[in-house]
């Protein structure tokens, strides 16, 4: 490709309202514009990096022994109903009618719609198993779509659906997904790790995250340096102190605290470590019925409570946060000052996580506004509470698996594999007939990536102060040729013109800048768009028969023998 021919709009300054790094470059850079919120124009350049990605993604599906397919973006919504999805999936599902008002939605996922196709011509185990894939433009209605194409509202995604007569089965495929993934992202030249997951929305058993690594993830996850323990932090284990409990050794007493409503302020008047300190956040679930339970959910000072792992446990499911009016009737107490002892059994249900049960002598808040109490202990100043894992993990802990202790990273979700085991096949009647004539409900595994969040993933781990960083495999172009004067050195430009034609004859990606700038300029937007190689040819070292090559990440450039730079640079290229 020559840069004369090209739809080349690179801008000096990514526009205000730009949020994330990834975002800024690739305005910047010219590979998107903005069409709406949410809603971007991939352009030439971007477009380059998204097909090469996708073609990526393709090559390993196919090798892997999955089928592609593509389905309607327009889903009737009947089949959405019929799933039970269709109520409980919320706002971002966009819903619209034709002209004969029958109501339809555009695609976020397609679950229902693949269990309708298979359900209705696959009714027998000897069809089975059968792995379907697309890559297609989805849409989520978000209420604040941001981080451009981190977050967008139209996106493109690969999902495929695997259907199995026997779940032993379903595992096999779930690990062949896995090792797949795993090839997808290491073929991409990015820095990746697969963490155990939380189910979500889309339901089922087993559940992998893949995340792109990078500081300005939104996601943390957990992992073990000694072992291959990884998680997101949603779903890592706390695990519960090795140590026993200590026995008291402080009187309870009740200490004036006024205006002091958090834990840090509390720990600070009373000069003792956070860690000291037990929190209490009163939730509340309302059942069907309008019947509420009134819970209590302890958590030492500097921990965090997941709302995951509290949602799982058995009587709280889609638990809130307690109203005022609610912690005042409750415990007859403002927020600020609550706390485990006293409380009536009857009308308040206390859980405490596994850390806190392991405390003695500890400071909690009083259930008297402008007080809590401290020295305060288990069996003898309130009764054992239920026990539950409660918060998320912290760098230092345990790894559940024994090996080692934890450490904290940021990551970037690209993918996401589960086993969906039955729900949709059940609810949609997706059965075949076994080996006896038997009616029996499929298996079924769900995995995804986000082709187009695969880009701003790999921008945001890979950039610096003058632009996009990416691998050879993904970058719009793998090489660059800029000749300094181009159109004034007959001699630069033909050596320009042998060196393009060589390289594109020996099968790689190419770009010649022939446009009549300043080097500078050329330099400057060849290292903003993401060309990982750079050749430069002058007069100069053409006299010598030597060009210049500089890596994208290099600090110093290189000359190299005109003669042998097309076999250097393959050379290069296989070693990325």
């Amino acid at each position: 490709m020559r840069t004369s021919q090209f739809f080349f709009t690179t801008l000096k300054e990514a526009p205000a309202d730009a949020e994330v790094v990834s975002q800024k470059l690739m305005l910047r850079a010219g590979y998107i514009k903005r069409a709406a919120a949410g809603i971007y124009t991939w352009m030439p350049l971007g477009l380059r990096v998204l097909r090469k990605v996708e073609n990526i993604v393709r090559e390993e599906m196919n090798a892997a022994g999955a089928l592609e397919l593509l389905m309607p973006a327009v889903q009737p919504f009947e089949l959405w109903e019929e799933s039970g999805r269709g109520p409980a999936y919320g706002p971002e599902l966009l819903r619209f009618k034709d002209r004969h008002q029958r109501d339809f939605v555009i695609g976020p996922t397609h679950e229902e719609v693949i269990t309708d196709v298979v359900r209705r011509d696959v009714k027998s185990y000897r069809q089975l198993p059968l792995h379907l894939y697309q890559i297609q433009s989805k849409f989520r209605d978000e209420i604040r779509p941001r981080f451009g194409v981190m977050r967008g509202r139209e996106f493109l995604m690969k999902d495929g659906y695997s259907f199995h007569a026997s779940y032993d089965d379903l595992v096999r495929e779930y690990g062949n997904m896995y090792a797949t993934y795993s090839r997808i992202f290491s073929r991409m030249g990015l820095k990746f790790r697969a963490v155990a997951a939380d189910t979500g929305s889309i339901g089922g058993d087993g559940s992998h995250e893949f995340h792109v690594l990078a500081d300005s993830g939104e996601d943390a996850i957990a992992f073990c340096p000694d072992s291959d323990y990884a998680a997101n932090v949603e779903l890592a284990e706390a695990v519960a102190p090795a140590t026993p409990r200590p026995a008291p050794q402080q009187a309870l007493q009740k200490v004036a605290t006024p205006g002091k409503t958090s834990c840090p302020d509390v720990a600070q008047l009373l000069a003792v470590d956070l860690s000291r300190i037990v929190k209490a956040i009163a939730v509340v679930n309302e059942a069907d019925g309008g019947e509420k339970t009134f819970v209590l959910l302890l958590l030492r000072g500097d921990h965090v409570l997941n709302e995951i792992k509290a949602g799982k446990l058995p009587g709280l499911g889609a638990f809130r946060f307690a109203s005022d009016e609610e912690v005042s009737s409750a415990l007859g107490c403002v927020p600020g000052y609550i706390g485990p002892v006293g409380v009536d059994a009857g009308k308040v249900k206390v859980i405490a996580d596994r850390a806190v049960v392991a405390m003695s002598d500890f400071v909690c808040g009083a259930n008297e506004a402008g007080f809590h109490l401290a020295g305060v202990n288990f069996g003898r100043d309130l009764p054992e509470p239920e026990v539950a894992d409660l918060r998320n993990v912290v760098a230092g802990d345990p790894s559940p698996d024994g090996k080692g202790h934890l450490e904290i990273c940021r990551g970037i979700e690209v993918g996401h594999i589960f086993q969906l085991r039955s729900k949709y096949a059940k609810a949609l009647n997706c059965a075949f007939l076994d080996e006896n004539g038997k009616s029996q409900i499929m298996e079924m595994g769900c995995y995804g990536i986000g082709v187009s969040r695969i880009v701003g993933a790999a921008i945001e781990q890979g950039n610096d102060e003058r632009g996009i960083v990416l691998p050879p495999a993904i970058a719009p172009f793998a090489v660059a040729v800029v000749p300094m004067g181009y159109h004034k050195s007959d001699a630069v430009k033909a050596a320009a013109d042998r060196l393009y034609a060589d390289l594109r004859s020996a099968g790689i990606d190419v770009v010649l800048d022939d446009r009549n700038e300043r080097p500078g300029v050329m330099f400057a937007d060849m290292e903003l768009i993401g060309v990982p190689h750079r050749v430069v040819i002058g007069e100069r070292g053409l006299a010598s028969g030597q060009v210049e090559y500089k890596g994208r990440s290099d600090a110093e450039a290189t000359m190299l023998a005109a003669a042998d730079c097309v076999n250097w640079l393959k050379g290069r290229l296989c070693a990325a």
